[in-house]
């Protein structure tokens, strides 16, 4: 490894495209940047690096309790800010709208 330090991010982990909830998404997560880059296993052919905190990956309930390990450990780390959810109200009754342009969803 080299003499710099390495990076880590701490932000809260977006939804799979599979989820319609909210569930599993609170919660924050630390991981850290690559450290080298991926190379190609002649032999095999598999990609991989030395770098092993690639593998690592920290799960905090609160912003604070990730920030709190990061400075207690003296790792340099970012933060990066959730995007606020919007929430567009929809109502079934409007499919059925009289003089409606959009086409008709279930």
């Amino acid at each position: 490894m080299t003499g710099r330090k390495q990076l880590a991010r701490i932000y809260v982990p977006p939804r799979s495209a599979m989820q319609s909830g909210k569930g599993r998404t609170q919660g924050w997560v630390l991981e850290f940047e690559p450290g080298e880059r991926q190379r190609l296993d002649p032999l095999m052919g598999w990609s991989g690096s030395g770098d092993t905190r690639g593998q690592v990956r920290l799960l905090f309930d609160t912003r604070e309790d990730a920030v709190a390990y990061a400075e207690a450990n003296g790792l340099a780390y970012e933060v990066e800010e959730p995007k606020p959810v919007r929430i567009r109200p929809k109502v079934y009754a409007d499919n059925f709208r009289f003089g409606r342009t959009d086409n008709w969803t279930h």
